[in-house]
C-alpha cells in the first residue's frame, strides 16, 4: 500500500517548488483586493467560498509561444459560483483568464455569438425580445452580486500562477476560520517544465535553426532543457507538479472545508480513485465524475456521509454534446440502483425547466459546511481555545 508523504516531506517540496519558481508579477495587486474582500466579509461573518475554475497551462518557454494546455472551459467553477451566491456565499472567483465567468457564461458558452441577442433600434442597441426575461433575471442576479461586494474575480494562465495565487490567498483566509471554503474545480496539470530547465526563446522545429540553449539570463543553460528539438523531434520532460492539498488542509488554512474534484474516464476506478485522493489528502469531501457523464451525475466521497450520488432526473437534463447517458451509473456500485423517470426531455418536465446539477451539489456542500462549523466550533470550546 503506498504510503502518504510526511508533512517534512510536503513542506520541503513547498519550500523548493516557490523559491524556485517565481510569483507573477499582479500577484501583489490582487492580494491587496482579496485581503480587503475577506476582510470586510470576516467582519459580517460571512462565509468566504475561494472557487478555482478552468485549465492551467504549462509554459515550454519562458518568452512563451508554445504551451501544454488542461482540458476545461471552467463549466463547474463558473455555474457554481452561481449558486454559492444563491447560498449566501461571498466568492473569490480564481480563473484562467478568458475561461467562463458566472453569469455571463449563459451567453458566451454556445454557439451562437453575443451580438445575436441584440438589435439596432433608432441608433440604440436593445436586447431582442425572445430574451429580455432570461437576461433581465441573470443581470439583476449579477448586479445583486456586484453592489453587495460579494463576488471577487481573479485570473490565472500558468500552473505557477495558479498555485502562487491560491497559496497566498488561502493563508489570507485563514482567519475566517471554518467560514472558509476552497472550492477546487480547476483542471491542475499534474505536470510542469521548472523555471531552470525553460529554454528562453521558442522552440526552433528544425536543426539548422536550433540554438544553444540558454536562461532568460543569457547564459547557457547548466542543466537539459525539459522541452528541446533532437533531430526531426520534440521532445517534452516534464516534471510532477507537487500535490499541495495536504498543504492546503494543514499549513495554509487548516480549518477551511476543503473540496476537491477526480476527473476520471473509467468508470471502475472512479470512485476507488476518490476514496484514494480523500485518504491521502485528509480534506473533506472529494467528488468524482466521470468525463462522459459529469453535467448529469457525481459522487461525494466523505468522511462524513461516506459515498454519495446525486443525479439529475432523466427528464430534467441539460443537453450534452459530448454526454452518453448509457453511461450514468457505471460506476456507481451495485447497491446504489439508478431509477430512470422516462424519456429525457431535456427542456421540460410538465412545465419545469432543465435544472443544472450544480443547483443539486451546492446545496448539499452548504449543508456539509454548516455540520463542519458546528464541530469545530464545539470541538475548540471543548479545548478551551
Amino acid at each position: 500500500m503506498e504510503q502518504p508523504p510526511t508533512s517534512s516531506g510536503f513542506e520541503a517540496a513547498e519550500s523548493y517548488y516557490f523559491t524556485e519558481n517565481p510569483p507573477p508579477k499582479n500577484l501583489k495587486s490582487n492580494m491587496v483586493l482579496a485581503r480587503e474582500f475577506i476582510n470586510r466579509h470576516a467582519d459580517s461573518d460571512r462565509r468566504v467560498v475561494l472557487v478555482t475554475s478552468g485549465g492551467t497551462t504549462v509554459p515550454l518557454e519562458e518568452q512563451t509561444v508554445r504551451y501544454i494546455d488542461n482540458f476545461s472551459a471552467g463549466t463547474r467553477g463558473a455555474t457554481s459560483a452561481e449558486y454559492f451566491l444563491e447560498n449566501g456565499y461571498a466568492v473569490i472567483f480564481l480563473h484562467r483568464q478568458f475561461s467562463l465567468l458566472p453569469y455571463s457564461r449563459h451567453y458566451s458558452h454556445n454557439t451562437r455569438s453575443f451580438l445575436d441577442y441584440m438589435k439596432e433600434e433608432n441608433g440604440r442597441v436593445v436586447v431582442e425580445e425572445q430574451h429580455q426575461e432570461e437576461m433581465v433575471r441573470v443581470l439583476g442576479q449579477y448586479n445583486a452580486a456586484k453592489n453587495e461586494n460579494k463576488l471577487l474575480i481573479l485570473s490565472f494562465v500558468t500552473i505557477t500562477e495558479y498555485l502562487w495565487m491560491l497559496r497566498e490567498a488561502a493563508m489570507l483566509m485563514r482567519p475566517l476560520g471554518p467560514n472558509a471554503m476552497f472550492y477546487l474545480a480547476a483542471a491542475v496539470s499534474d505536470f510542469f517544465v521548472p523555471k531552470d530547465r525553460m529554454v528562453e526563446h521558442k522552440i526552433q522545429s528544425s536543426e539548422e535553426f536550433a540554438q544553444t540553449h540558454m536562461n532568460g539570463k543569457g547564459e547557457v543553460q547548466s542543466k537539459t532543457p525539459a522541452a528541446r528539438t533532437e533531430g526531426k523531434s520534440l521532445i517534452i520532460d516534464l516534471e510532477p507538479v507537487p500535490k499541495f492539498l495536504k498543504q492546503l488542509v494543514d499549513g495554509w488554512a487548516p480549518d477551511g472545508m476543503i473540496v476537491s474534484f477526480k476527473l476520471e474516464t473509467d468508470p471502475a476506478i472512479l470512485v476507488k480513485k476518490a476514496k484514494h485522493a480523500l485518504n491521502k489528502y485528509a480534506h473533506h469531501l472529494v467528488i468524482g465524475n466521470l468525463l462522459l457523464t459529469r453535467k448529469w451525475e457525481v459522487v461525494f466521497v466523505s468522511k462524513m456521509d461516506g459515498e454519495q450520488w446525486i443525479r439529475v432526473p432523466s427528464r430534467r437534463r441539460t443537453r450534452s454534446a459530448t454526454g452518453i447517458e448509457s453511461l450514468i451509473g457505471k460506476a456507481a456500485s451495485q447497491k446504489d440502483s439508478v431509477e430512470e423517470d422516462g424519456p429525457s426531455d431535456p427542456d421540460t418536465l410538465h412545465g419545469e425547466p432543465a435544472i443544472e446539477i450544480e443547483s443539486l451539489i451546492i446545496p448539499k456542500i452548504a449543508t456539509m459546511h454548516t455540520e463542519l462549523i458546528r464541530q469545530t466550533r464545539e470541538s475548540k470550546e471543548r479545548d478551551g481555545s
